[in-house]
């Protein structure tokens, strides 16, 4: 019986040691999502740490295929079609691999996002390859990094920090054409998005007449909403007519201290003082 009560423990406690102690992983994944264009981007990726290692030349070696972090290969998902270091990608996910060298680095993009590291990684599967300068930063990044920098309205930078070192992966959504066609649609129907069109055409260099006929029925239909008396002061302005687009944004200015919005009085001050 003795014997039959000492086995129970040694197994009951063996069981306990198997299932193991949860520790920190030492390169914890992180996943980042930004709004893009008209969409998004989104990138999964673990983050090895240096550890008072040499990288880029040593545990990276140059000239070799890397799967540009750690564990599982590093993952981009772009929301729409993209250009990416001038290369035309599709919406979708990918991998993304790389071979670093001490002044430039060549990109892979691959349809290998499951991919297990360099494990299942084929050419055949690369869909743009490109190079890109690195960059000498002034301090030390210990940690492997990935951010989504330099954003526009159509284009960012996936900026990869590591050591020393950064590179800068540009990528580029054809909007113009979507949100054009956009307009065209939305002025056919009866509720017509005159202010959200005229502002379009205003911050992209359109037609600067057609933004102040629909900045003219924008404030129409809202004539007592003072951003919308302002871009429509913006677009006068723009237009060469400094008398008019002095006289709206005194009336936008009107409107918004009446309304308490000092951001839009100050917006105003502005605008008439650059007249």
């Amino acid at each position: 019986m003795k014997k039959v009560v000492v086995l129970l423990f040694v197994l009951l406690s063996a069981g306990a040691f198997a299932q193991g102690i949860k520790t920190p992983a030492p390169s914890p994944t992180q996943t980042l999502k930004q709004d893009f264009a008209l969409s998004s981007i989104e990138v999964t990726y673990s983050r090895p740490a240096a550890k008072g290692r040499k990288i880029f030349g040593d545990l990276v070696p140059f000239g070799k295929l890397w799967r540009t972090g750690a564990n599982a290969a590093t993952k981009v998902t772009f929301g729409e079609d993209v250009k990416v270091g001038g290369m035309p990608v599709k919406a979708g996910s990918y991998a993304i691999y790389s071979v670093p060298t001490a002044n430039e680095w060549e990109i892979i993009i691959n349809k290998g996002a499951n991919n297990s590291g360099l494990t299942g990684y084929k050419t055949e599967d690369d869909v743009a390859r490109f190079k890109v300068p690195s960059m000498q930063l002034p301090m030390m990044i210990e940690n492997f990094t990935i951010i989504l920098g330099n954003l526009t309205a159509s284009s960012a930078d996936i900026q990869i920090l590591w050591e020393n070192t950064a590179v800068q992966i540009p990528v580029v959504a054809d909007i113009d054409s979507k949100i054009m066609a956009q307009i065209n649609t939305a002025m056919t129907v009866d509720s017509r998005p005159y202010f959200q069109a005229a502002s379009y055409y205003f911050d992209n260099g359109k037609d600067i007449n057609k933004a102040l006929e629909w900045a003219n029925k924008a404030v129409e239909a809202q004539p007592t909403a003072y951003w919308v008396m302002h871009l429509k002061a913006k677009v006068q302005a723009k237009a060469g007519d400094k008398a008019g687009a002095k006289a709206t944004a005194l009336k936008s200015m009107a409107m918004a201290k009446e309304a308490k919005n000092d951001d839009y009085v100050v917006l105003n001050q502005k605008l008439i003082a650059g007249l």
